[in-house]
């Protein structure tokens, strides 16, 4: 199977933040943007209209207007960013840097902001991806996919893509892919 997956717009005012689930919008011409991307890449290889979307608005909008333009837009729940619970929607400099310490001292397991830990993440994705992996077997359908996600899952993807585990450190934890930006792994 091969994953093609793009990082949503950048959301307005997120800055700063802790951003997981917190649902922040996104200026309509950066989400058009990245749907007319889409499109243009899916002509130019002859892929199938078909596109994965999380249902949060910054990935969800842009799945919408590729439904406008002919587009099958199915919602993954499991594509959604990482948890973070307590933290989430915060500024990074107003949650408490020993919070932050025990997140990093325990990185794969913990969850200090009662959220997803990192591990939860990387199941949570490796059961996405094999759902897709039993679609494709099941229906026969294109081995390509397409979908529009978050940074902290298609690092997690990118990992399981290379054989890699959990990272245990926060210093493993590669940098987060840019807005916009195009994501092509094979599982």
């Amino acid at each position: 199977m091969l994953l093609y997956i793009w990082r949503h717009p950048k959301p307005l005012a997120a800055n700063g933040l802790c951003l997981g689930h917190t649902d922040i919008g996104v200026h309509p011409r950066k989400l058009k943007r990245l749907a007319n991307q889409i499109q243009r890449f899916v002509r130019l290889h002859k892929l199938p209209k078909v596109i994965w979307v999380s249902p949060l608005q910054r990935s969800l909008k842009v799945g919408k207007m590729l439904a406008q333009k002919g587009f099958e837009c199915r919602v993954a729940p499991d594509l959604i960013e990482l948890d973070f619970g307590t933290w989430d929607g915060r500024s990074w400099s107003d949650i408490p840097k020993q919070e932050i310490d025990n997140w990093c001292d325990n990185f794969a397991h913990s969850a200090p902001y009662n959220g997803e830990s990192v591990q939860e993440l990387f199941t949570r994705v490796e059961g996405q991806i094999q759902a897709w992996q039993n679609r494709q077997i099941d229906t026969g359908d294109n081995d390509s996919i397409l979908a529009v996600g978050h940074a902290g899952w298609i690092n997690m993807a990118k990992m399981l893509a290379a054989g890699e585990g959990v990272p245990q450190v926060a210093a493993d934890w590669p940098r987060p892919v840019g807005y916009r930006e195009l994501s092509s792994l094979r599982f």
